[in-house]
């Protein structure tokens, strides 16, 4: 009597073994009665196969009142979800029509929500990345960082198996090319210990240029200016407005891309192989500060926390390791062709490589209409991404602290005062989105993408007794190269 009491939907107990009924291998047998069954509104019988297999785990659920845990019915008589009811006492079955499951995705769905969730601002420091690293020991990192990457991506999507600097701007360094684009050349602070007050644009005595420059500073009014902007956005209680507006970073790679080719295009190749020693114009080939790129490219192939996630709604999960390979290559090819052509376009002479920013778009005059646009489809991008971030800090900091992700309005404003602050004084004061990029991807990167797939992976092996050296010896580099990318972002 008391078993027919139990919720037939819920977590459930069989001596020691815990199911969940919407788990299809998990979830506590149920009974539906031959009859009375509705779906879609229409009373109908159910088949005879299915009133068999109905007959059968009534029959294994009755066992299960056993603690003897091999009483625990098989997969293969558990219904799928599609043949999931609930039962009413009063005689019907309604049929579960997915509810929170969500729809299933082609692979070239998968593969480009992948590529269209890692593209980020990491694709805006590819160049500068390179320059740091030298050109051709950039496109090796590059390559051997996608493929460790995707080897540690590849050890979370199985863990689901294994486990139960500033710069000052002078346009006496613009320089035309082919009659047209302009570039700016950027040149190192003087005083790196001032408070970077005579950053400015130097608009040949146009006393206008002047004073726009002085009411829209990147560093000195504009961070004050989003906050306008932002601090509402973060204060609503749902972030679904923001969401539907996610495909807008597909375009804005995409713009990315079409405005790389044109620059290319227009600037031409200027490129000289020297390799370890530097020249006027010209960065070697293997350089000494290739550490910063390996810090960048760890953020920017970085999609280890929620690749489960984004894998579990793939139609074909046979397929899973193919799309995230292919997903990897389009995101590395994509790096690599921003990186290479700005890198190879950048006009030297006049200019020196060494002028290459860690925002790519601040080599172009902000006068530049194309480059602008770009500017403008990034700052809407971020626009909406920016409270979907927000939201996530306040459901798990609230959640954590008060039971309740929006306890109250003064609670939440407080918690988005803190949030845009803290952007805005690393705008005012640490401007370098270069910098920024890869000490973040080399801290987060040591424990999700080198330490913990690598560390679950040796424990399901040891657990089965499956672990060997080899294996050992490998995914243990794997973490001391996670150390040694985080120590040598450090190092200039």
């Amino acid at each position: 009597m008391d078993e027919d009491t139990k919720p037939l939907l819920g977590s459930g107990r069989a001596g020691d073994y815990y199911t969940d009924s919407l788990d299809p291998k998990q979830r506590r047998p149920f009974h539906v009665e031959h009859r009375n069954i509705v779906g879609d509104e229409v009373q109908e019988r159910v088949s005879a196969e299915a009133a068999a297999l109905s007959s059968r785990v009534h029959y294994y659920g009755r066992l299960t009142a056993s603690s003897d845990r091999p009483l625990v019915p098989p997969d293969h008589v558990i219904p799928s979800l599609d043949d999931l009811y609930i039962y009413s006492p009063l005689g019907t079955a309604f049929k579960v029509q997915g509810g929170d499951t969500p729809a299933k995705n082609p692979s070239i769905v998968t593969i480009f929500a992948i590529w269209n969730t890692m593209m980020g601002t990491s694709i805006l420091s590819m160049p500068w990345g390179i320059k740091q690293a030298g050109f051709t020991l950039g496109i090796i990192i590059i390559v051997l960082m996608g493929l460790l990457t995707l080897y540690c991506c590849y050890r979370v999507l199985k863990s689901r198996e294994s486990i139960h600097y500033v710069h000052n701007v002078n346009t006496s360094d613009t320089f035309g090319t082919n009659g047209t684009d302009r570039v700016i050349c950027p040149y190192p602070n003087l005083d790196p210990d001032g408070d970077g007050s005579t950053l400015q644009y130097s608009a040949g005595g146009n006393s206008t240029g002047a004073v726009f420059d002085h009411w829209w500073s990147k560093t000195n009014t504009i961070p004050f200016y989003l906050i306008v902007l932002l601090l509402p956005l973060l204060n609503f209680r749902s972030a679904s407005f923001f969401a539907r507006f996610t495909f807008l970073g597909t375009l804005s790679v995409v713009y990315l891309i079409i405005l790389v080719t044109y620059k290319a295009i227009r600037l031409g190749f200027h490129l000289e192989f020297h390799w370890f020693d530097s020249s006027e114009f010209f960065v070697p080939e293997f350089r000494s500060l290739c550490p910063q790129l390996t810090g960048v490219l760890t953020l920017a192939f970085f999609i280890h926390n929620c690749i489960i996630t984004l894998m579990k709604n793939n139609k074909h999960q046979e397929n899973n390791v193919r799309d995230l390979s292919l997903a990897y290559l389009l995101v590395g090819l994509t790096y690599l062709y921003v990186g290479v052509l700005i890198f190879a376009a950048f006009p030297s002479p006049p200019l020196s490589k060494e002028c290459i920013e860690p925002n790519f778009l601040d080599n172009f005059p902000s006068s530049d209409v194309l480059v602008f646009f770009a500017r403008t489809c990034l700052l809407f991008q971020m626009t909406t991404v920016y409270p979907l971030l927000g939201y996530l800090v306040r459901v798990q900091l609230m959640g954590q602290l008060f039971g309740d992700h929006y306890p109250s309005f003064l609670h939440v404003f407080v918690l988005n005062i803190l949030v845009v602050g803290a952007g805005v004084l690393m705008a005012r004061f640490y401007p370098n989105i270069g910098s920024i990029i890869r000490y973040s991807g080399a801290i987060c990167g040591l424990a999700l993408v080198f330490v913990l797939p690598s560390l679950v992976h040796m424990t399901s092996l040891n657990r089965r007794g499956e672990l060997r050296w080899p294996s050992a010896i490998f995914h243990g580099s794997l973490v001391l190269l996670g150390v040694a990318n985080l120590f040598g972002q450090f190092f200039k």
